[in-house]
């Protein structure tokens, strides 16, 4: 049984009264809409709704299409969570958990393409497609030297760009690029992986370091309870795992 939360960390983190989580629907691997209902259904939905739980409060969700809207509205305080790829691009203005989940991101070719590695990706005269903002922006933006990266907008776009031979390659989440492959015989996944997204929760710095401490003690109370990982089975998820501990 977990301690109770000081009321002025509860107030700190609702300031409206309710739990206002910042959802993003453009990565599926934790956030969808519910086919039958339309509503948004996953694992940051449950994750939120136990955290609103955990405050006694009321949870309202904010829900945007992409990774930079959902970001932006918890760093201007449209938000009181919000669930993220950590990134040194993002922290400013927010304070990061640990992360919960870990997601793999891979590319996406034609299948004629000559490629036949991770590694051979960042050359001249290559053009990688990204979802504006999306971790992978972020993270290829700093470690590209050769390729140029094209940004557009979600991973509905990167598809597009694709096959629409705009691109030479596609970067998004690993899953999701090998459901496409299976679709597509015209498109052909890459092994392995070229970086390791780790999904984290967020909040407002402005809240404090005991509302952050809050947040990030209930990160591991789930993974450790095995929340999350009975939310990955439940939403039936494959290929993300359950982070490990925070080190202490």
């Amino acid at each position: 049984m977990s301690t109770p939360l000081a009321p002025a960390v509860v107030s700190a983190l609702t300031p409206s009264g309710a739990l206002r989580a910042s959802i993003n629907l453009g990565n599926p691997i934790l956030a969808n809409r519910d086919p039958a209902s339309g509503e948004p259904a996953g694992v940051s939905i449950d994750l939120a709704r136990a955290f609103a739980q955990r405050l006694g409060v009321a949870l309202e969700l904010v829900v945007f299409e992409k990774a930079a809207a959902s970001v932006d509205a918890v760093r201007a305080e449209q938000a009181d969570i919000g669930f993220f790829a950590i990134d040194p691009a993002r922290s400013e203005g927010l304070r990061f958990t640990a992360p919960y989940v870990l997601i793999e991101g891979s590319y996406l070719v034609p299948a004629d393409s000559a490629l036949q590695g991770n590694d051979e990706v960042d050359r001249a005269g290559q053009r990688i497609a990204v979802g504006s903002g999306s971790a992978y922006d972020l993270f290829l933006t700093r470690e590209i030297r050769q390729a140029q990266i094209v940004r557009v907008p979600g991973a509905q776009g990167v598809m597009q760009s694709l096959r629409a031979g705009e691109v030479d390659v596609a970067a998004g989440i690993r899953q999701v690029l090998e459901a496409e492959a299976a679709r597509d015989a015209g498109l052909r996944l890459l092994p392995g992986r070229f970086m390791v997204i780790q999904q984290a929760m967020g909040t407002p710095a402005s809240r404090g370091a005991p509302a952050a401490a809050a947040l990030a003690d209930f990160v591991e109370e789930m993974k450790a309870g095995g929340f999350v990982a009975e939310a990955l089975a439940r939403h039936r998820i494959q290929g993300a795992s359950v982070a490990p501990a925070a080190a202490s």
